[in-house]
């Protein structure tokens, strides 16, 4: 019974202690920092009002956007290594729910940054720097088609949402011993917060209404 509870408990420390950690990495508002910094303007005030790359490249360009895309990745990348490691190498607690639970909290610290009111992103860029390092081949399908539906449709909306939809299938499809049930629910749980946050994206598609890429005012 003792080892049992002692289970349960470090269990449940490595969930919500990776949440914790992974959230406070993915809070970080780089696109809002970046445009903020170089203009003085509020990206939440022009656009789409989002902070992710594709708004932020409609205040700074192309250049500004690749940034925003990299640091967005490198923040969920970030909450997967400082989860595990803090967690494993640092508090001794070895519980397969760190990185995961460190993925799951840096998109959720992307899309709810308390540092903006909980007015984030939309998180694909965040969980794809998550779970590359998490999950590496599921996440490189999810890139894949992710870039191939951008490509046909021209709409980053739909092709975000089928990346982050294709990601808790491919974790489950490859079935490594290194890809547990928290993988899955882990990027499941992410691309259910992914599609809420694209909700307007999708009654615009339904519509036939959304924004594709290159078009006037995209």
């Amino acid at each position: 019974m003792n080892d049992l509870l002692t289970a349960a408990a470090g269990d449940l420390t490595s969930i919500v202690g990776g949440l914790l950690i992974g959230f406070a990495c993915g809070s970080i508002p780089f696109g809002y920092l970046l445009v903020r910094l170089t203009t003085g303007a509020d990206v939440r005030r022009a656009g789409s009002g989002n902070i992710g790359a594709t708004n932020v490249s409609r205040s700074l360009g192309l250049k500004g956007g690749v940034l925003t895309l990299l640091l967005d990745a490198a923040k969920g990348a970030a909450g997967v290594a400082g989860a595990a490691w803090i967690g494993v190498s640092w508090l001794g607690i070895e519980q397969a729910a760190w990185p995961w639970a460190g993925a799951l909290g840096a998109v959720l610290g992307h899309c709810y940054t308390p540092w903006l009111r909980l007015r984030g992103g939309k998180g694909v860029a965040t969980l794809l720097g998550a779970f590359g390092i998490a999950a590496p081949g599921p996440a490189l399908a999810a890139a894949v088609t992710l870039l191939l539906v951008a490509t046909v449709s021209r709409m980053m909306s739909a092709a975000s949402l089928c990346g982050a939809l294709l990601l808790p299938a491919a974790i489950w499809w490859w079935r490594a011993p290194s890809y547990p049930g928290y993988g899955v629910a882990a990027a499941l749980l992410a691309a259910i917060v992914i599609v809420w946050r694209h909700r307007a994206n999708i009654g615009r598609i339904a519509r036939g209404e959304e924004r594709r890429l290159g078009s006037a005012g995209a």
